[in-house]
């Protein structure tokens, strides 16, 4: 679209901005393109002295943003304008392709790889005439231990200076992704082979194949978890040992048929023999005859017996330990009578003596 300063300069010319200029233009549009395809007109901008240009609506499919441009002019006290080039403009919104780049430039350095080769640039900024021959002895000598053997050229200030800048800033250098994880950095690492040159302050090569930039330039503040002085702290085991709480001293190890797997005995024989070591009462008239040496004869003898006798003489005795209800009914009532006398002193009228098994029951805390 033109600007209201060259719509204004357009004008000032009545002859080409007339209705007349504007219908002859837009007829000749139609000698290139179909008539349907020119749309409304625009406007007219001056392009200088008795030189107007018409601006009209592209209505072809694709091209949105476009305009038609005719280009008028007349001789000097003319009243007829002629047409002098008509074209399809892109305007503001029009989708245009890139600008055009020389294929010298089109290039970027990741798309070059080892198999291809690069034409020479005679004139690179990066680089800077080398050191040359001049037939004398020492100043070849000299010259050649400084500047490498004699390479043509070499890298020069600007050069080093842009290759330090892209090392930092790329993927070996501090900010790296995973650098401010690291444990240290690589100027402290075994594996940093520092470099010759005005690059050994701010660079080295990593020497460790079990690091990512194994084999690369990295900067001496670069980090990874493969520093030579990194280490894992201890973290314990893996699975935390928790002491038992159950105390397996007081416990019985018992086989699946419920014998003990200590003693080879099973639990009614436990049982049993913890029965059997405890002292029966004595009965008071027993105890005042003159027969107790002789009973402890005996009760020694029947304790060697069943000693040497073994599991089947327990079983034997087993069948004869219950005593019988006579004996059962005289050991009760001589504790009844034990009671009564230790009670006589707190109770007031003295309880009768129970003759029958019932009535002791009956008498008893326990009972009921």
């Amino acid at each position: 679209m033109p600007t209201p300063q060259q719509a204004v300069a357009a004008a000032k010319d009545k002859v080409l901005t007339s209705a007349v200029a504007v219908d002859l233009a837009h007829q000749a549009l139609g000698q290139i393109t179909e008539p349907l395809s020119v749309g409304a007109h625009l406007g007219a901008r001056s392009e200088g002295e008795r030189v107007v240009t018409h601006l009209f609506e592209c209505n072809l499919a694709g091209y949105r943003g476009w305009h038609w441009a005719v280009t008028l002019t007349r001789p000097p006290r003319a009243r007829t304008a002629t047409v002098c080039e008509m074209e399809l403009l892109p305007g503001a919104e029009a989708i245009l392709a890139p600008a055009w780049i020389p294929w010298a430039d089109r290039l970027q350095p990741g798309d070059v790889s080892r198999s291809d080769r690069l034409p020479r640039r005679e004139t690179d900024e990066r680089l800077e005439p080398g050191w040359e021959a001049t037939g004398e002895q020492e100043g070849d000598v000299v010259g050649t231990d400084a500047l490498d053997f004699g390479r043509a050229r070499v890298l020069s200030a600007e050069g080093v200076q842009r290759a330090a800048q892209r090392w930092y800033d790329g993927d070996h250098g501090p900010d790296a992704d995973g650098v401010r994880k690291a444990h240290a950095t690589c100027a402290t690492c075994g594996f940093l082979v520092p470099l010759a040159g005005p690059l050994r302050n701010v660079f080295g090569i990593c020497a460790n194949e079990w690091a990512a930039d194994d084999g690369r330039v990295v900067s001496l503040d670069h980090g990874c978890g493969a520093h030579s002085e990194t280490d894992l702290p201890d973290q314990g085991p893996e699975w935390p040992v928790t002491p038992s709480r159950l105390d397996e001293a007081a416990m019985e190890p018992l086989g699946t048929d419920g014998t003990s797997i200590r003693d080879g005995r099973s639990q009614a024989e436990e049982i049993e023999a913890a029965s059997q070591e405890e002292p029966e009462p004595a009965e008071a008239g027993d105890a005042e005859s003159g027969d107790a040496p002789a009973q402890a004869e005996d009760s020694s003898d029947g304790a060697e017996q069943t000693h040497e006798a073994g599991g089947a003489a327990q079983d034997a005795e087993q069948t004869e330990a219950p005593s019988s209800s006579e004996q059962r009914h005289a050991s009760a009532l001589d504790a009844v009578a034990e009671l009564a006398a230790t009670a006589h002193g707190h109770e007031d009228a003295p309880r009768a003596v129970p003759t029958t098994l019932d009535e002791l029951e009956a008498q008893l805390p326990f009972g009921g």
